[in-house]
């Protein structure tokens, strides 16, 4: 009996946007994974592996560098739709930060010419997958580990069981917003571990940050309300078939106030049917 394949995954995005980094994170949650597939073979290659029953998530990486790679992949993501529980991630980040990281690591970019001119020509031919693509996450603010972090949170869940994915993140503003949030909640007015000398090391999963945060008074007005908006719109989203439903709490560092925070809302929200993943982004 050939074992359906729960949750295929296809990477792809502009070049430099961490499609590498993003498919080794894949791996690292239990998926089989493949890089620089043609597009024409998907189809194949995944009838080929279903037939392993130790295979259960499937990750490949599809980019420009294929010959023939626009002309075939629209139908080919569209009939493994209808086959698959699949769904596509799209890579991007601004041109400035792919600039600085094709001067960084020197390689070429797959189309000839000007580094910048292909940036523009590459995201110009891309910009109908774009479109079709079921998740968009913009790397400019993160480093490969953050990523891969993120990345890993978003797919170690067990695929098929709940309704809806609900991804938590902490992180901090400093570092950039998170793209694609869906909710963003500010805790910046919060008191601040980061100015109490024996707090100031530690991490907002610790019990000493957690309880310096969690036992002031405007911190759990405020968790209360998150909490409340949160329960509400919950069922709302599920109803209208929402796959994913990003929350972002953001501090200043995202190292001790956005992660205590984080872990409080996460007991709350297990009764909720959804698969719930956390990611602290900018934990250190």
């Amino acid at each position: 009996m050939v074992n359906k394949i729960p949750l295929v995954v296809i990477i792809t995005g502009l070049s430099g946007s961490g499609k590498t980094v993003a498919l080794r994170a894949l791996e690292d949650a239990g998926f089989f994974c493949v890089d620089n597939l043609p597009v024409a073979l998907i189809e194949s290659f995944i009838s080929e592996v279903s037939g392993n029953a130790r295979i259960k998530k499937i990750g490949i990486g599809i980019d420009i560098r294929e010959k023939g790679f626009l002309s075939e992949v629209d139908h080919v993501l569209k009939a493994l739709k209808q086959k698959h529980r699949s769904e596509v991630l799209f890579l991007e980040a601004e041109q400035e930060v792919l600039l600085r990281r094709f001067k960084e690591t020197r390689r070429p970019h797959p189309i000839e010419g000007n580094i910048e001119d292909a940036l523009k020509i590459e995201k110009e031919i891309l910009s109908a997958l774009k479109e079709a693509a079921d998740r968009i996450i913009d790397t400019s603010s993160f480093t490969p580990h953050q990523l891969r972090r993120m990345i890993t949170g978003l797919y170690s869940i067990s695929a098929g069981k709940k309704n809806m994915t609900l991804v938590l993140i902490s992180f901090g503003f400093k570092f950039g917003q998170p793209q694609n949030i869906d909710l963003l909640f500010d805790v910046r007015f919060l008191p601040n571990p980061h100015f109490v000398p024996e707090l100031k090391p530690l991490r907002g999963t610790d019990k000493k940050v957690a309880d310096f945060v969690l036992k002031n008074k405007t911190t759990n007005t405020y968790v209360s309300k998150i909490k409340d908006l949160i329960d509400f719109v919950i069922p709302h989203y599920i109803k209208e078939g929402r796959s994913y439903v990003t929350i972002g709490i953001g501090c200043t560092g995202g190292n001790h106030r956005s992660p205590a925070i984080v872990e409080k809302l996460k007991r709350s929200l297990k009764r909720h049917p959804v698969e719930l993943s956390i990611v602290h982004r900018d934990l250190n």
